[in-house]
């Protein structure tokens, strides 16, 4: 598939040059006086000249259709590319502002379970004192009962 371009190119080039010789011989062998081949001769060449010429303004026009809807494409695509970048900085900082809530909403978790741990050693320490205290109360109300029987 690779040569067919090659093939092409080969074929137009063979074309090109057929023609050409195919007209020098036809000039060369033609029964006319000269002076009317050339006459012939400026007119097909005027011809052909004109001939190219509208080719290449037709070839003009064309490129510029082309480069214009590139242009226009390459357009369009720089503004989907910054809608969804757009969309997609939008979502970033919603899942951010969603952490950051979150984030917040554990401090303050953390905080009350802090203080409410606190509370609780407290009163641990306040149950363990007065544990102590009755134990003591009554490790003295036992030595006091030894001594009286003693």
């Amino acid at each position: 598939m690779a040569g067919n371009g090659s093939d092409r190119g080969g074929f137009w080039r063979g074309l090109l040059i057929g023609g050409f010789l195919g007209a020098v011989a036809g000039i060369l062998f033609a029964p006319k006086s000269g002076k009317e081949l050339r006459s012939e001769l400026k007119k097909k060449g005027a011809n052909a000249l004109d001939e190219v010429k509208e080719f290449y303004s037709e070839a003009q026009v064309k490129a510029k259709a082309i480069l214009e809807d590139a242009r226009h494409r390459a357009e369009e695509l720089k503004k989907e590319a910054n809608r969804q970048l757009a969309e997609a900085r939008l979502r970033a900082k919603e899942v951010l502002r969603g952490t950051e809530e979150k984030a917040a909403e554990a401090g303050e978790l953390a905080k009350e379970v802090m203080e409410e741990a606190k509370t609780e050693l407290k009163k641990v320490k306040e149950a363990a004192k007065a544990g102590v205290e009755t134990a003591r109360q009554e490790l003295s109300k036992e030595e006091d009962k030894n001594k009286t029987k003693s």
